[in-house]
């Protein structure tokens, strides 16, 4: 838990905007994400700095693939990329590197790298940096109350005993806390299939800046919006 209650335990971040911040320089929608990955690594590194405990960006969504072929293959390509490059940051800036959703659908050598990011930073001690890929919050739902109806079909427990606690702990989330503060760039209203359990109580900032332009300047203002707020999770 952090010392300092105005910064979030959990921010989640709907990385928006990078095809129309290429679009607006008559750029490829490609060089949008390419500049995405450089707004990503300044971001990890601010949460790491300001004592963030978690952070999870929706990086592929598993409505992502009805995008053009091209742009599907280069994302994925592009997930390789920024795990070979970027772990030797995350490890040096001491960050836990862990993948949220599905692993059906992926190629082998993107399971491989996914694996191996995992496996290289999984002793790091400081923020946990989880990326959502091919994840979709609806699937995630599903399977957790699949899981659970496996162990009551087996009578391994009873359908009274099913709670929160119980389904939470069958999501891709398990053992974190929920986000405290959902940061969604471009100025788009919707949570897009994003943590919808997770997200219940969670305070949202909306930003008209695209993810490429996105600073360590901006999400000092997130933080500052989300520590002027009252959170009364449902009470007075």
């Amino acid at each position: 838990m952090n010392a300092n209650k105005l910064i979030p335990e959990h921010i989640a971040i709907v990385m928006d905007g990078n095809g129309r911040w290429a679009k607006k320089r008559g750029l490829t929608r490609v060089a949008g994400h390419k500049e995405g990955v450089n707004t990503l690594r300044k971001i990890v590194e601010s949460c790491g700095k300001l004592g963030v405990d978690y952070l999870t960006v929706y990086a592929f969504s598993t409505e992502n693939w009805k995008r053009p072929e091209k742009e599907v293959t280069f994302l994925m390509g592009l997930l390789k990329q920024y795990v070979k490059q970027e772990v030797p940051f995350l490890i040096e800036n001491n960050v836990r590197l862990k993948f949220l959703g599905s692993r059906e659908g992926l190629k082998v050598s993107v399971l491989k790298a996914m694996d191996s990011g995992e496996e290289q930073t999984k002793n790091q001690t400081g923020l946990t940096f989880n990326i959502a890929f091919n994840y979709g919050s609806r699937l995630e739902i599903k399977d957790s109350v699949r899981a659970i109806a496996q162990l009551v079909s087996k009578g391994k427990i009873n359908p009274n005993e099913i709670n929160e606690t119980l389904i939470e702990n069958y999501l891709y989330t398990a053992g974190m806390p929920d986000p405290s503060l959902l940061i969604r760039t471009s100025r788009e209203m919707r949570l897009s299939n994003f943590l919808l359990w997770q997200l219940a109580y969670t305070e949202f900032y909306i930003t008209d800046i695209l993810w490429p332009d996105f600073s360590e300047q901006e999400l000092l203002k997130a933080i500052d919006s989300y520590g002027s707020r009252n959170r009364r999770f449902g009470g007075i």
